[in-house]
């Protein structure tokens, strides 16, 4: 892909952005996403990324930077305070825009933490609050969690916050941005690298083999959808925990005795049937045992629980292989050998 910075959007300066602080702070970030639909493109977007211009990452990193310094400004004393102090630095025209851009970031989406709660529940902590707030935060947030939250609203409470939509008018940003500081605590309860070589498939499968097993599925199946080429391309970059079938029993071994006996027995849970034979088979009797009785006596287990599980042992995997105590081969063939 060539690429003309001028040309470049959002969503991929924001990939670069990715990209140039490498997987480990990456992965860390996308963890945060909370729109899935914006978390799949930005991942489409650094696999589609391919040896950015150390030109390009360097103008990328320059902008990020001044947006953080004028949000930092903003934070400190206001749009007036940050604006006199973008002028000094910058000169009115580039301090404007400065700020305009940093005011639609600010303004985008807010109240989006409440997008993960349950619809009900949020309604029952609502109904003590001004009709007032319940629609700021309700004209915001996704619209169908809106309609469920406003469904499970009593009657009288729904009429007057519909009002309230509906008689919005424009709200000052500053005042958004503080009000939902104050809310998202008040409902807390419920709710360095060489950059020119950077990019592509193998970033975007070095940071997934950091996040959870629902986000690596999610991205997977999206970019199946948009590109078969591209997601064949990462998982063929990727450790996933159904490919501890391909490991050699040394390596499997090796790898049972770093991993808590409980831990995999949740992780095993709905696994298929030749991939629980395959550890059996490299355990001890005693072991074997334990496992079984472990996966016998825990009963139900929430799909969260499981992921992570898995997300840990493939963690412990890549540990080993980073001291070279084991190796992952991905070919499922069988070795060819030269006379």
């Amino acid at each position: 892909m060539n690429l003309e910075y001028d040309q470049m959007s959002t969503r991929q300066k924001v990939a670069s952005l990715l990209i140039a602080l490498g997987p480990g702070t990456a992965s860390e970030i996308l963890k945060n996403i909370r729109d899935e639909e914006l978390l799949e493109q930005i991942t489409y977007d650094i696999a589609s990324l391919d040896k950015i211009p150390t030109e390009i990452l360097n103008r990328v990193l320059e902008e990020f930077h001044s947006l953080f310094l004028a949000s930092d400004y903003l934070s400190s004393g206001g749009t007036a305070y940050a604006r006199t102090i973008l002028e000094k630095a910058y000169g009115s025209e580039q301090a404007q825009k400065m700020l305009s851009r940093l005011m639609t970031l600010l303004t985008k989406n807010p109240f989006q933490f409440f997008n993960e709660a349950d619809p009900t529940q949020l309604a029952q902590s609502f109904q003590n609050e001004n009709p007032q707030l319940i629609a700021l935060i309700l004209a915001y947030i996704k619209p169908e969690i809106s309609a469920k939250v406003l469904n499970a609203l009593p009657t009288d409470i729904q009429a007057q916050v519909a009002f309230k939509i509906a008689d919005m008018s424009s709200t000052n940003p500053e005042i958004i941005a503080e009000i939902e500081k104050i809310v998202e605590g008040k409902f807390s309860s419920v709710v360095t690298q060489d950059f020119s070589k950077a990019g592509g498939v193998s970033t975007l499968a070095s940071i997934l083999n950091r996040t959870d097993r629902g986000t690596e599925k999610n991205v997977l199946e999206f970019l199946e959808e948009r590109s078969l080429e591209l997601a064949e391309g990462v998982r063929e970059l990727m450790f996933v925990f159904e490919d501890i079938l391909q490991l050699k029993d040394p390596a499997i071994q090796r790898i049972i005795r770093e991993v808590d006996m409980k831990d995999l027995a949740i992780s095993l849970k709905g696994v298929r049937d030749d991939l629980k034979e395959k550890i059996f088979a490299n355990m001890s009797e005693r072991a074997q045992t334990v496992l079984m009785e472990e996966l016998e006596y825990m009963g139900p287990v929430r799909a969260k629980e499981v992921q992570e599980k898995q997300t840990k042992i493939v963690g412990i995997i890549r540990m080993l292989e980073a001291a070279g105590e084991i190796e992952i081969t991905r070919d499922t063939q069988e070795d060819e050998y030269i006379e």
